[in-house]
């Protein structure tokens, strides 16, 4: 379970004194106790546990790198560094990425079983590979192959 192999980790980073692992683990687990109470606030559909942290992982990656073209328009490379660093501590908990052939091929598959045909549908769409590949592909490059397709 991805939880478990965060704690995991967390504890070897601390063993080996990598403060900047440590901090950027300790972050991801901020997050997914913060989501852990809205959760309980909710009392919604109980999503898969494992599906919730590639969600908030993958958030926390798209922020880091709006972060990194920030500091480098603004001149400081040594923040975009440290931003640099923390995403591929992130990433060392994510499955492995699809690449761009592989978000057109199953963009077209989820088309095709979801019978789409037009930019209406793109929601239905993004929500199957949602659904179907947290944490696996860039979303922004999804949607954007989806909407091409759709056109």
């Amino acid at each position: 379970m991805l939880r478990d192999q965060l704690k995991e980790t967390l504890k070897d980073a601390m063993r080996a004194k990598n403060a900047r692992k440590v901090a950027t683990i300790r972050l991801i687990l901020a997050a997914v106790k913060d989501r852990d109470i809205a959760i309980r606030t909710e009392k919604g559909d109980e999503e898969d546990d494992d599906i919730v942290l590639l969600n908030i992982l993958g958030k926390m990656i798209k922020q880091r790198r709006e972060s990194i073209k920030a500091y480098e328009e603004g001149g400081r490379c040594e923040l975009a560094e440290r931003e640099r660093e923390e995403i591929a501590v992130i990433e060392e908990f994510l499955p492995k990425q699809l690449s761009e052939e592989e978000i057109s091929t199953v963009s077209k598959s989820a088309i095709a079983e979801l019978e789409a045909t037009g930019l209406k549908d793109i929601g239905r769409v993004m929500g199957v590979l949602k659904a179907r590949y947290a944490g696996q592909m860039d979303f922004a490059k999804a949607s954007a192959e989806v909407k091409a397709i759709l056109s």
